[in-house]
């Protein structure tokens, strides 16, 4: 007769049990972290909450002595300047992660490497007084060439050709954000298995037509980085206040100045004396928080989509080739 099985009983280190507790630990921090912020900003926001209510998104005026506020120029200020980043900065991002990844010689890939994650460390107020003294001479002499050709008949390129400007600060967010996008996108393109480009190749395709297959690999990444781009465009502040003109106003025009979420917390908080003045500072800081929240789970979404239709693609490729 077979002897029973006797189950072992199972060793658990206590080392992996620490080790999982301080993971979860840490992981539950980072949420904390979060919901104390929305706590903190939400009692000290709540005056205005309560009195203007939904009413505070769509207002336009900005009155701290009438204690009138609005939060709509400064919404639309954000992200039609982060925008204007996000479509400068996306081509150029990818074509020097493009140049890093696949073209660049050995020899030149890492000092230029060097010099784009160089860029991302410099200080916001370096990037401010670079666009106050330089960027703003270049963008009014535009300005004027606008003007001169007679395109000021359309609503974009209507106004006076101050420099200081929607334009300015959306071109220096631009300059801002592109070594987040090509560092992402280049760690993403290297990521991609050689296998792919050298099936690429080995089929007959031209060196574009395989750095095409690369950017569909990795797709996914590219999209995490143009959010994460995205995200800091939106929270930008000393570089965008020194040259967006800080005027509360909504026009179409981009030589028009504006103002940004988080460019009027930084310019009026410590002059801010009345507490619903406060309060309405502490809310917009609240739209941009749960803009920024809304941003990121809308990111995730589209990685999450885009993930889904790449295994589809692969799959039908693979069900073809057998």
């Amino acid at each position: 007769m077979s002897q029973p099985m006797h189950h072992q009983p199972r060793i658990v280190n206590r080392g992996d049990r620490l080790f999982r507790a301080i993971l979860i630990f840490f992981g539950l921090a980072v949420l904390a972290v979060a919901l104390l912020i929305f706590v903190e900003l939400w009692g000290v926001a709540r005056p205005s909450v309560e009195r203007f209510g939904l009413r505070f998104l769509v207002e336009t005026r900005w009155d701290p002595v009438q204690e009138q506020f609005g939060a709509l120029p400064f919404i639309y200020g954000t992200l039609v300047s982060s925008f204007i980043a996000i479509l400068l900065a996306v081509p150029l991002g990818l074509g020097v992660a493009f140049f890093l990844s696949e073209l660049a010689p050995r020899w030149l890939r890492q000092p230029v490497s060097f010099l784009v994650e160089l860029l991302a460390a410099i200080p916001s107020v370096v990037y401010g007084l670079w666009g106050l003294f330089v960027l703003v001479p270049i963008v009014r002499r535009f300005e004027l060439a606008v003007l001169q050709a007679g395109l000021d008949v359309l609503p974009i390129f209507s106004g006076a050709p101050y420099g200081i400007g929607m334009l300015s600060a959306g071109v220096v967010l631009a300059i801002m954000i592109v070594p987040t996008v090509a560092a992402v996108s280049r760690d993403v393109f290297r990521a991609v298995p050689n296998s792919q480009r050298e099936a690429a190749l080995a089929l007959g395709a031209t060196r574009w037509e395989a750095m095409k297959v690369v950017f569909d690999y990795g797709r996914p990444g590219i999209v995490g980085a143009v959010v994460l781009a995205w995200g800091r465009a939106l929270g930008e502040t000393m570089a965008v206040n020194m040259v967006i003109g800080n005027q509360p106003v909504i026009s179409p025009s981009l030589f028009s100045p504006a103002h940004t979420m988080a460019s009027v917390i930084a310019s009026e908080f410590n002059e801010a004396v009345g507490a619903m003045h406060v309060a309405a500072l502490a809310e917009i800081g609240l739209v941009l928080f749960g803009l920024t929240f809304v941003l990121s789970a809308v990111a995730r979404i589209l990685v999450l989509r885009v993930e889904h239709r790449a295994r589809g693609r692969q799959s039908a490729a693979e069900g073809v080739g057998a």
